[in-house]
């Protein structure tokens, strides 16, 4: 058997930053492309320094206001897994992103397309499916990736974190290539195309997450978390985007520059949680969440949990 195909992150590329742009576009008219994400990860299985962290991870979640869900919390056997959870009705018990004691770690964001089957299966079963699993991340995404079409546009990560075999970082998205990958070190970013696609939002938050990783060593743990929370809080829309037009096509014009920002604000739908997860060179993990409150973008509450791996 071939050994899995290795891929590294895309050559960095600068940007010019757009001017703010103020979000118009009422949230009813994006209910046919379901929630948007984004995710900024480096990893390093062995740093070469103790103080290094062998992963660095900031994520935003966007939903509507009013799905229910829960706050990040350890559930399962023996309360291994941490993650928030969805509750909308038929989706109960998905999620979006998530990390176990035993060193797993899934995390998905969806692929913007101009329609959506409303009878595809809840993407948010495969992060779940993965905490709870037993198989490794790149067994795990290629029985996803032979069931890949049952599902709407999805990119999935998966993860092996083990401070003794060393930790193993996997890619599959159901609208790009039929296998999934396994990463090489490095920085990515990842919205809702696939992995590395350059949309401006992406490029200008992954340029502002370098430059808080690149000064990770020297800042105290807590100043480099709120770093990153700031990193995920922008909000200066990046436009024009001809790649999120190109992809969206026309279903996506009326609410292009509710997308075109890290940080989505806008009434109804949004940016409702930010997630922040550093792994060191021992195997501490520390998850820190901000989440958005009775549906009020003024309203947040920070949680923190930290335990050490058992890999």
């Amino acid at each position: 058997m071939p050994p899995p195909r290795q891929w590294g992150p895309a050559p960095w590329f600068s940007l010019q930053n757009s001017p703010g742009h103020n979000c118009v576009a009422p949230c009813e008219q994006s209910c046919s492309q379901g929630p948007m994400c984004i995710i900024f990860f480096k990893f390093d299985p062995r740093p070469v320094s103790k103080n290094a962290y062998r992963l660095i991870l900031a994520a935003n979640r966007d939903e509507f206001y009013h799905r229910p869900s829960k706050l990040a919390d350890f559930w399962g056997n023996n309360n291994e897994v941490l993650s928030g959870l969805d509750m909308e009705e038929g989706k109960e018990g998905g999620t979006w992103l998530g990390i176990s004691t035993r060193g797993k770690l899934a995390a998905l964001t969806n692929y913007l397309q101009p329609r959506q089957d409303r009878d595809a299966r809840g993407r948010g079963e495969l992060v779940t499916h993965f905490l709870t699993t037993d198989m490794d991340s790149l067994s795990y995404l290629k029985k996803v990736s032979a069931e890949g079409h049952l599902y709407n546009g999805f990119n999935l990560i998966a993860a092996d974190l083990s401070t003794e075999k060393g930790d193993v970082v996997c890619y599959y998205g159901n609208r790009g290539e039929p296998e999934p990958v396994v990463l090489a070190p490095g920085t990515y970013g990842l919205s809702n195309a696939l992995l590395e696609t350059p949309w401006r939002k992406l490029c200008f938050g992954k340029q502002l997450f370098l430059d808080a990783v690149e000064r990770s060593q020297e800042l105290p743990k807590d100043a480099l978390i709120a770093q990153l929370l700031h990193v995920l809080n922008n909000d200066e829309a990046q436009l024009p985007d001809p790649a999120i037009e190109d992809q969206g096509r026309e279903y996506v014009q009326p609410f292009l520059s509710k997308y075109a920002a890290v940080c989505v604000r806008c009434p109804g739908y949004g940016t409702r949680t930010n997630t922040v997860i550093l792994v060191d060179a021992d195997g501490h993990v520390t998850f820190t969440e901000r989440s958005m409150l009775d549906k009020d973008p003024s309203c947040w509450e920070t949680s923190t949990h930290e335990f050490k791996l058992q890999s």
